[in-house]
């Protein structure tokens, strides 16, 4: 198959996402997605499995980028299609709560099967002198301690790390997903006992850090800018602190003696003395 051809695939599938509404129709048009990306796959294994590759460069391409953006995709779609169909109710607390639990259990199993493995920091860090082992075909090694996953696939038609790749796309793709199910005050104030957060400085200076980002206007969510009360409730609830007469403490900062932005020159200090350990 030629490049030319796998475009053709990818952009197929990008057409199709374009008519998607997974907001309105979660179930149907996730199951809707699924089969259609089931049936792209079926028929890419059915090319290779008739036509090979004409080099190991092409080989790499399409397990290193053309089949896990597929696989990929159908996690995906078949992860949303499982979520919602199992979700109790259409609303209300206890729909919040479902959602924010799939969000801690995926972040769990980010952390635990994912992130902290060695090719997961070979993927990301963009090296490719490993890919002949890892994205070639007859390369699978059992003795590598790989997951039981390996016993399943077909060998003809994976190198088991293509797989890899998918599931990392995928966990990017879901993630997204769920947090838009919930706000972020949901994930503040449901972190674990062990993960509990603290603010060190003083409440001026907290006050002082929450204005300086609504300032510069680089923190929005969905419907755009965040205002300052929400992003000042975010910030308590992150850090389980109490903020009272946030206004009445800026605008004293803003006639303060000396420099008004004492906390952010702290940092900005702080910031130059740790570059300069590296030196």
């Amino acid at each position: 198959m030629t490049l030319h051809m796998y475009e053709d695939y990818l952009n197929r599938i990008k057409q199709e996402e374009q008519h998607l509404n997974l907001e309105k129709n979660p179930i149907e048009e996730s199951c809707r997605m699924a089969i259609f990306l089931k049936e792209i796959l079926e028929d890419l294994k059915e090319k290779i499995l008739k036509d090979g590759f004409s080099s190991k460069e092409k080989e790499i391409e399409f397990f290193r980028h053309i089949k896990p953006v597929v696989l990929g995709k159908l996690i995906y779609y078949n992860k949303i299609y499982r979520i919602e169909t199992l979700c109790p109710v259409s609303g209300g607390k206890m729909y919040k709560k479902y959602f924010l639990n799939a969000f801690q259990n995926l972040t769990k199993e980010y952390k635990t099967h994912i992130s902290n493995s060695d090719f997961y920091r070979y993927y990301r860090s963009g090296r490719n002198d490993l890919d002949e082992i890892f994205f070639c075909l007859g390369q699978i090694n059992i003795h590598n301690g790989l997951n039981s996953y390996v016993f399943e696939i077909d060998p003809k038609f994976s190198t088991y790390y293509d797989y890899k790749v998918a599931r990392i796309l995928a966990y990017e793709l879901f993630h997204f997903y769920l947090t838009t199910k919930i706000t972020p005050d949901d994930i503040c104030l449901n972190l674990d006992g062990e993960d509990e957060l603290f603010w060190t400085g003083t409440n001026n200076d907290l006050i002082e850090f929450i204005y300086a980002l609504f300032a510069s206007g680089c923190v929005s969510y969905r419907k755009g800018r965040m205002g300052i009360r929400r992003l000042s409730r975010i910030f308590q609830a992150l850090f389980n602190v109490k903020l009272t007469d946030e206004h009445h403490a800026f605008h004293r900062m803003k006639y303060r003696s000396g420099t008004r932005t004492a906390f952010i020159n702290r940092l900005a200090a702080s910031l130059e003395e740790y570059m300069d350990k590296d030196l």
